[in-house]
């Protein structure tokens, strides 16, 4: 095996076991939460800094305007937020975010939130999240800055 074969051999079982941690991680955040688990959210995918959630607009999250209640598609990018901040395996919370609603949602409507990581240093990081119907149309934009606090969320050993 050359140099370059064994590097990216290194390099590729560094990255299935990320890949295998965020996941962990992921199944442990979400048997650990209620409030995701009551909306409905379900995680598609979890890898290092990225985390994709989707969501169907159920008639009890519509407002008195009969579309989706901004706090349900604001509590869907901060799960989206959760699941990309924490899949490293740090405890990780939210410091601050903030939302910008650009087309509404409706009931049936399927909505995917997909975050990532823009940047992480020391204990700071910054997250964008995207919510848009499945088709496509974007629904709102949420920017969120984590502080992690340290410590493990599960043990960093592959079963």
């Amino acid at each position: 095996m050359s140099d370059k074969q064994a590097k990216d051999a290194a390099k590729n079982a560094a990255e299935n076991t990320a890949d295998e941690t965020a996941r962990r991680v992921a199944d442990w955040m979400y048997e650990n939460d209620p409030a995701t688990r009551a909306l409905g959210m379900k995680v598609e995918q979890v890898t290092p800094g990225y985390a994709r959630l989707r969501m169907k607009v159920r008639a009890d999250m519509l407002n008195g305007h009969g579309t989706c209640h901004g706090g349900m598609i604001f509590s869907l990018a901060d799960s989206a937020f959760a699941f990309a901040c924490n899949s490293g395996n740090t405890l990780t919370v939210a410091q601050s975010c903030d939302i910008s609603f650009v087309n509404p949602a409706r009931e049936g409507d399927e909505l995917v939130a997909t975050c990532e990581e823009r940047f992480q240093r020391g204990r700071s990081g910054i997250y964008d999240t995207a919510v848009a119907t499945f088709d496509g149309t974007p629904v709102a934009f949420f920017r969120g800055k984590s502080r992690t606090l340290g410590g493990a969320l599960i043990e960093d050993t592959p079963h």
